[in-house]
């Protein structure tokens, strides 16, 4: 049943962005010139060029370039570097003395991380925003939209609930100036979103600061809804609309998607290549791959058609488990802030709309004989029988029944616990969400979901092999990374179209909080000290 009816029509409408003219991104505002920077490869890393400021107005700059048309890479680089003030190269974290316990690093590298960005000079690619954040560290100059989420955690347990505040507050801003919270602080992100997690950073709030959280921001939660569920009302079955899909019962789930179907600006010639040799239309493509970096899983065997190869990327025809259980989340949040603002009637919409998603997650995600919630290929009418992590998010959400709880359980120890923690997916293909690596938010989600259905064994034994894990890499070279292998311990990880980042916020945040949630568990080195589960 449809029940975006319940809902007066101006509430289901999405905000348009204000002053979009001004936020074109660098390959729009750049034209011939970026493309052939990012073509050429001048410098190794895609978000350099995108990350830079020019001088003048890009019409100025453009004009000197067709005058003066640089013949080879080098001439390139020299007239790049004479229009554009580059960023400032990464410089990493000093590794701390010897001894120093983790929880005294983390809480030292908060301030490290920290940014304001209260301007941004006019034609570069970077967003302003009004509070102090939190950036996940190497590359990564910018807020990152689901990423701050798992920062907040160690945040909250370091007792800097001053920056969980403000990155709430920064979040609300981009949803009331673009219509949803972009990827990240860029202009070449505001095309697409992340998972929705800010729901989830209200939450936080709510429990560290303010129980009023939720009805305070209660009008960027309604439209950050509205962004994900736009275009679901008459929309005919087996028909999609941007994020949102009608199902053959006329059920509306949703699934990943981007605006724009070009290369992405970030990784302009590695789009360009991939679309090039895999046969299929290129903007069909390019659109694959965007949807994929909204989902934040890029890349994985996830939203590959034959389950290996990239070039047959198809994201736009799945419907995700996890983007759904999110969204099951946000509609119970949009419902707890109504209840606060005594607003019954609203109150009841949103639990109506939950339990009508709940009901459709049910149908086409959950698949009993596995006893897994599996990602939906909807043009094909046909559940993905490979499991991941994402398989997780229903509990953390609270979507899943007790008895798929149990059998889910039963399904992470035989399918994705290793040695070193939860792992992505079970398939090895070098990409970076997929085998041997594991993540620190889908730890988090494991092991919140599965505390939430008092799965507390499987849950410790998960945290557990995290933190020996972490810890071990973190006494070898005295960094906290993005990524880690979870099959050979001590390792950290691999795969991607990037080295592996170090800092690192969301790593951070989660360590912070299993070692307050585990103490004994975080003092141990080795693993067979850990619970077995």
């Amino acid at each position: 049943m449809l029940l975006l009816a319940l809902l007066p029509a101006a509430s289901i409408q999405p905000k348009e962005p204000r002053n979009a003219r001004l936020l074109a991104p660098p390959q729009v505002l750049f034209k011939d010139l970026f493309a052939a920077v990012q073509l050429s490869a001048i410098y190794p890393d895609g978000k350099t060029f995108v990350d830079a400021v020019p001088k003048s107005a890009p019409d100025d700059i453009l004009r000197e370039y067709h005058a003066s048309r640089p013949a080879t890479p080098a001439e390139l680089k020299q007239f790049v570097a004479s229009h554009f003030s580059l960023p400032e190269q990464v410089i990493p974290p000093p590794s701390p003395p010897e001894q120093v316990p983790v929880v005294t690093h983390i809480d030292a590298l908060w301030s490290q991380l920290t940014r304001t960005t209260t301007t941004a000079p006019p034609y570069s690619s970077a967003l302003p925003l009004p509070r102090p954040y939190v950036v996940p560290g190497g590359r990564f100059r910018e807020i990152y939209y689901w990423d701050s989420y798992f920062t907040m955690l160690g945040l909250a347990e370091s007792g800097r609930d001053d920056l969980v505040r403000d990155m709430v507050a920064d979040f609300a801003y981009m949803v009331d100036t673009y219509g949803h919270i972009p990827n990240g602080a860029r202009t070449y992100y505001v095309s697409r979103s992340q998972p929705p997690f800010f729901a989830a950073m209200v939450e936080l709030l709510a429990q560290h600061d303010d129980a009023r959280a939720y009805a305070r921001y209660l009008p960027q939660l309604e439209r950050e809804y509205a962004y994900w569920m736009e275009g679901a009302r008459g929309l005919p079955r087996g028909k999609a609309h941007r994020h949102v899909v009608a199902m053959a019962d006329g059920s509306i789930l949703n699934r990943y998607w981007d605006d724009r179907d070009t290369p992405r600006d970030e990784a302009y010639r590695q789009d360009t290549e991939l679309a090039r040799g895999s046969g299929r239309p290129p903007r069909q493509v390019f659109r694959d791959i965007r949807a994929a970096a909204e989902s934040g899983w890029d890349f994985s065997s996830r939203w590959f058609a034959d389950g290996h190869t990239r070039a047959t990327i198809d994201t736009t025809d799945i419907v995700p488990v996890d983007l759904n259980a999110l969204l099951f989340g946000l509609e119970n949040a949009i419902r707890a802030g109504c209840d606060k603002k005594g607003d019954s009637a609203c109150a009841r919409a949103f639990a109506q709309h939950a339990a009508a998603r709940r009901a459709a997650m049910d149908r086409y995600l959950w698949n009993d004989a596995l006893g897994a919630y599996l990602d939906y290929r909807w043009t094909r009418s046909e559940p993905i029988a490979r499991v991941s992590a994402a398989t997780l998010y229903p509990l953390f959400f609270g979507a899943a029944s007790d008895v798929q709880a149990t059998a889910l359980t039963q399904v992470v120890a035989r399918e994705l616990l290793r040695a070193g923690g939860i792992v992505t997916t079970p398939l090895s293909t070098g990409e970076q969400w997929d085998a041997p690596n594991g993540w620190a938010p889908l730890q988090w989600i494991a092991i919140g979901g599965l505390r939430r259905y008092e799965k507390k064994g499987m849950a410790e034994a998960i945290a557990c092999r995290w933190l020996v894990n972490v810890q071990n890499v973190y006494r070898d070279s005295g960094k906290l990374v993005e990524k880690y292998d979870v099959v050979t311990v001590g390792r950290s990880g691999g795969g991607g179209e990037y080295p592996t980042q170090d800092g690192f916020g969301w790593t951070n945040g989660v360590m912070r909080k299993l070692i307050a949630l585990y103490p004994t568990d975080a003092a141990y080195s080795t693993l067979q000290q850990c619970p077995q589960g």
